[in-house]
């Protein structure tokens, strides 16, 4: 299967934000299950599209899955720093897992993240329970930085995400 990687288009907003929707939901991803504030945020693909770049993999018509690529000094960065990129919100359908979209996307991101002037770093967040996404960024040299790792909700000791880093400009996936 030929995996297609590029700028979504205003008329698959609405599958990509189900799409996303549906993943962290049926991943267990929302703490607060349906009633989750961030399941508007992963479903407003046209507000992310509006601050960044989002991206959709797709194969045979048919999107599989998406993410948001957001340059370095972007407006929806969580964590970046001058000189970073930053990946956010990484979400493949479950009928299209182990396809190899989800780590299409991901170098997608970091080609876009190396071709960016001044750009010296890709950064993402991620949850504890993300282990298939975990071993992709791993498997493209991304690493842990413990350091950086931050919760949403300061007031809640429960919600901690991981944060990885890819530097540019010493790897070559």
């Amino acid at each position: 299967m030929d995996i297609l990687i590029r700028q979504a288009a205003p008329g698959e907003y609405d599958v990509l934000g189900e799409i996303t929707a549906d993943a962290y939901l049926q991943d267990g991803l929302l703490d607060f299950g349906e009633s989750d504030a961030y399941l508007g945020e992963l479903r407003d693909v046209a507000k992310r599209a509006a601050a960044a770049e989002v991206l959709v993999a797709v194969a045979d018509g048919k999107v599989l899955g998406g993410v948001t690529f957001v340059p370095a000094g972007g407006a929806m960065a969580d964590i970046s720093r001058p000189g970073e990129a930053e990946i956010r919100m990484l979400a493949v359908a479950q009928a299209a897992r182990g396809l190899g979209a989800g780590e299409s996307l991901v170098r997608a991101c970091v080609d876009r993240a190396r071709a960016a002037q001044g750009c010296d770093r890709i950064v993402l967040s991620t949850q504890h329970v993300m282990h298939a996404a975990h071993r992709i960024y791993e498997r493209l040299g991304f690493v842990r930085t413990p350091e950086r790792d931050w919760s949403p909700f300061p007031h809640l000791d429960d919600i901690t995400l991981l944060t990885y880093e890819l530097t540019l400009s010493t790897t070559r996936p």
